[in-house]
């Protein structure tokens, strides 16, 4: 039976060395490969030279480096945030806005954005600029004009104001949204029922103006018919009347029915046709 000794004798010094260069090797892999995910992209954090490469960033797949450098791997698709802020209208009345911004980094500019503002550059750059931006535009406004017809308008102001302050910061903004204008119950209450009566009285005028159309169509066709009876009186001379009455006599004559003919009999010397009776 071998002692430990023995065992330690034995075994070869060139298998420690192998299994300690391949775990060395394995280490080192693992610490020179990145896989960046989809949507993603990296930039270099060189820990032995200047920091963040700034000139290139590294997109979708398997990417090798030196291992003593750290890839930062950030979100470049299109992302959204949702907040809540409290914001003053043009008359001093505090009202809560809630919204929500679509924004993306410019990829190629992902190493600038995050030597500049740090990976947070969420917190650092856009929340800033958004309440700023919020702050501004909502002060322009009443609280009616918020809470009802200027909300379109107002979102394409705060939109324009977040990509002013944003200009030239790798950060591009898309779209803002104000999904949702809070304000006190009493004013709220104020406004409902103003807009309430408003509408009633434009539904008011739409009934009148509807009724007085309505009246002046009949009085134009009653003016119409008037004047087409006073044009036919016109026409009808006696000439005419005795015509038509002889044409109606013939037309009474040829029925087979029997009558009586009794000429000149009429006031205006027309004959009078009598039937059986």
């Amino acid at each position: 039976m071998m002692t430990k000794n023995q065992v330690d004798l034995n075994f070869p010094k060139g298998g420690v060395f192998l299994i300690l260069v391949a775990v060395i090797g394995i280490f080192l892999f693992s610490k020179s490969t990145v896989t960046i995910g989809p949507g993603e992209g990296g930039v270099i954090f060189e820990s032995l030279g200047s920091g963040i490469d700034t000139e290139k960033t590294y997109g979708e797949g398997f990417h090798i480096m030196l291992p003593w450098n750290k890839m930062i791997v950030r979100k470049v698709r299109q992302q959204s945030i949702s907040d809540e802020m409290n914001v003053l209208s043009v008359n001093g009345l505090e009202v809560k806005v809630n919204g929500t911004i679509w924004y993306e980094p410019e990829f190629s500019n992902l190493g600038k954005l995050i030597k500049t503002k740090g990976e947070d550059y969420e917190r650092e750059l856009l929340d800033p600029a958004i309440n700023a931006a919020a702050r501004s535009v909502v002060g322009r406004y009443t609280p009616e004009q918020l809470y009802s017809s200027k909300r379109d308008v107002i979102e394409q102001e705060i939109l324009d104001e977040v990509q002013k302050v944003l200009q030239n910061q790798f950060l591009l903004v898309t779209r803002v949204l104000v999904e949702d204008v809070k304000l006190p119950a009493t004013i709220r209450t104020a406004i409902e029922t103003k807009l309430k009566q408003e509408q009633e009285s434009l539904e008011y005028e739409f009934r009148i103006s509807k009724a007085q159309k309505e009246a002046k169509r009949q009085k134009i066709d009653a003016e119409g018919k008037a004047i087409a009876n006073k044009i036919l009186s016109a026409s009808l001379t006696d000439k005419i009347l005795q015509e038509k009455g002889i044409e109606a006599t013939l037309e009474l004559a040829k029925s087979p029915n029997s009558k009586v003919v009794v000429i000149g009999s009429g006031k205006s010397g027309m004959p009078i046709i009598l039937g059986n009776q």
